[in-house]
């Protein structure tokens, strides 16, 4: 089945709001075996909308629809599509109920606009919203099925997977589902890393070989189709054990997590703490360990010392080494040295790393933007310092390298 996901509403236009609808409806189709082939946006326009549903209809046999469905006058979605099937729309009574008894425990006054929300399209089916008002919909039309969701995701979520799938699994009939498996890889680039597997990519038919890339990490999604969990995975494990052998360094993970969450679950199966000190990250390691639920286990906390007054004061750092005429500076590997070792030492951890570079976007003590240094000091063993030499805006430099000072974080802790 090939799938379209209409997305409406002028604010994804305009950029104010981003369009995660999208990828969730994607990812849960492939999941039960319907292709998702388009995916439109369109603004809160009558003649706009109408036209894009027409367009719809004519290439997709399913068209999913979200947002539109609220109580205001530029929520168009349910009367547009109506005027397009040439269907009337209709008061879905339970809906309008539960609406009501909301107003009521609240002591609201419910305006009468409100009542659009408990519309539905003549002849469709309703989809219950557990965590809103707008009550979902979905029919089939000249053989393209239809389901329209509400636009805001706490609504979409549960609807779409708890009654718009069983509603379109019912209509299916010979589709074979996707199943898909996320390796994830820290400390190569995208390039490097299909150029080792470019033999399998060329060759590739099933299963698929996706490679993508985000700042720090790199994600190959691999992907068949099958009758059954089991048999997917028997699929793919050949590919899979063939990209392990050769990638076996960087591969730090067979699920869609982040490197920080592998870290901290090594941290704590070996019962060791961390420590770090930011000077050209700004705190953003901290950000990302902190990220993770339970991050407290082992991460003891970090240091932002962003000046070299502070490098001195709170780690010390002597100022000959940070300043002067000939002195390292604070963009070193003396500099990175101390702060790690000096963390350690103040903090009793058993790992402290730290980060000291040029972040942008001019170069610093005259040395070039993106250079970093990362210091990784770890009780009774020598000192070690990694020279970054990152591409990029300022963000991406120190995106980069903080996900690099986990990747060599979790290279000592997987043999550790």
């Amino acid at each position: 089945m090939k799938a379209e996901i209409v997305a409406v509403g002028t604010e994804l236009l305009l950029g104010q709001i981003v369009n995660t609808n999208a990828q969730f409806i994607s990812r849960e189709c492939a999941a039960i075996g319907v292709d998702m082939y388009f995916q439109t946006v369109v603004g809160d326009n009558e003649q706009r909308l109408l036209d894009t549903f027409r367009l719809a209809a004519s290439r997709a046999d399913v068209v999913i629809v979200t947002g539109g469905l609220g109580p205001t006058q530029d929520d168009l979605t349910k009367d547009v599509l109506a005027a397009f099937v040439g269907r009337e729309l209709v008061l879905h009574e339970p809906s309008m109920k539960a609406i009501t008894e909301l107003f009521q425990s609240r002591g609201i006054h419910m305006v009468e606009s409100n009542r659009r929300q408990a519309l539905m399209i003549e002849g469709s089916d309703p989809l219950h919203n557990e965590t809103g008002l707008a009550v979902g919909i979905a029919f089939t039309y000249e053989g393209t099925h239809f389901i329209l969701l509400p636009g805001p995701p706490k609504e979409m979520k549960p609807m779409f997977t708890k009654y718009a799938v069983p509603w379109l699994q019912a209509v299916m009939t010979d589709a074979v589902p996707l199943y898909s498996k996320m390796l994830k890889f820290a400390g190569i680039g995208e390039s490097n890393l299909e150029h080792q597997l470019l033999d399998l990519i060329e060759a590739q038919t099933d299963p698929t070989i996706a490679p993508y890339a985000k700042e720090g990490e790199v994600t190959i999604r691999l992907t068949t189709r099958a009758q059954s969990q089991e048999e997917g995975e028997k699929r793919l494990l050949p590919t899979e054990q063939a990209i392990r052998v050769r990638l076996a360094d960087h591969l730090y993970a067979d699920q869609d997590v982040p490197i920080e969450s592998i870290v901290l679950q090594l941290l704590e199966q070996k019962q060791l703490t961390l420590t770090v000190a930011e000077s050209c990250t700004g705190g953003l390691l901290s950000d990302m360990l902190t990220d993770v639920p339970g991050s407290s286990k082992s991460f003891l906390g970090g240091i932002i010392c962003y000046s070299n007054a502070l490098k001195h004061k709170l780690l010390g750092v002597p100022m000959e080494i940070l300043e002067g005429d000939g002195a390292p500076g604070a963009v070193s590997r003396e500099t990175a040295v101390l702060l790690a070792e000096n963390l350690i030492a103040t903090t009793g951890s058993d790992f402290g790393i730290s980060i000291t570079g040029v972040a942008g976007p001019s170069p610093s003590e005259g040395k070039p933007v993106g250079l970093v240094y990362v210091g990784f000091a770890q009780k009774n063993v020598e000192t070690a310092v990694f020279t970054l030499q990152l591409s990029g805006n300022r963000e991406s430099v120190k995106h980069r390298a903080a996900k690099s000072a986990l990747y060599q974080l979790w290279k000592q802790l997987k043999d550790h």
